[in-house]
């Protein structure tokens, strides 16, 4: 008996402590690791890394859409199993648009009035050079934002930089869906519509959706909530606007 448990002691590949189970007890690997091949990347690693990336994927996207707000605070309030690292979901979600942005046959700025041409070429062009900066202005801004309406709810600029980083990760999966659209479908009309309505309002309507129920339970009465939550994007609009308006009096002025 005793030499049956001895031969199943093995050194752990990671760290060399010896160990008899499933994962070391020492630093915690998996004791079953195997030495990379073809045959083992594609049936391991590629296959059954998608999958569990799927799953996690897959659990957080349905809760952003069906109950944003709650699902959100629920996860910072502690409840994280099975959700979707929002780091890495902006990540991957970026990863995936720069994939298929080069087989859009349409970009933003071709479906725009010509007089916002200009604009939108300029942000398009640094958005594709520089998503990870875009990225980082947004968010915070944002969260400055929300941070201001829902100073009662008492929750640190940290915490409000997560519940806005999920929030741009839908933001982010409509421009990613609106990219797959230009793909194949190539009318300008129909395209503008589709832009106005399932993104620009679309995505304004779920800002409000998202906030307005992420701070239930916070102390708000409903209409203090609900008009707390529509200022948050109104005050983003009203933020680039003034953005807008004094880089136009620096190039007048130029």
């Amino acid at each position: 008996m005793e030499s049956s448990e001895h031969q199943q002691l093995h050194a752990c590949l990671n760290c060399q402590s010896e160990t008899s189970g499933t994962y070391c007890a020492n630093c915690g690997q998996k004791a079953s690791t195997h030495r990379y091949s073809l045959l083992h990347f594609m049936e391991h690693d590629l296959i059954h890394g998608v999958w569990h990336v799927d799953k996690g994927v897959l659990f957080t996207v349905k809760e952003l859409i069906l109950r944003p707000g709650d699902s959100v605070r629920e996860f910072i309030q502690g409840k994280r199993v099975g959700f979707f690292s929002f780091v890495t979901l902006i990540i991957l979600l970026l990863a995936i648009s720069s994939l298929v942005a080069p087989f859009a046959k349409i970009h933003l700025a071709d479906i725009m009035p010509l007089n916002s041409k200009q604009a939108v070429s300029a942000y398009e062009d640094f958005a594709t050079k520089y998503p990870k900066i875009i990225m980082l202005i947004l968010i915070p801004l944002y969260s400055s934002f929300s941070y201001f309406w829902f100073k009662k709810a008492k929750l640190n600029y940290s915490e409000h930089l997560v519940l806005n980083s999920y929030k741009t990760a839908v933001e982010l999966i409509l421009a990613l869906l609106f990219t797959i659209v230009t793909i194949f479908y190539t009318h300008i009309p129909t395209l503008l519509i589709f832009y106005y309505v399932f993104i620009a309002i679309g995505g304004f309507l779920y800002s409000i959706w998202f906030y307005n129920q992420f701070f239930t339970g916070y102390g708000y009465s409903r209409t203090s909530k609900l008009l707390r939550a529509i200022m948050i994007p109104v005050s983003y609009l009203v933020f680039s606007m003034a953005i807008g308006f004094i880089m136009a009096l620096i190039k007048l002025i130029n």
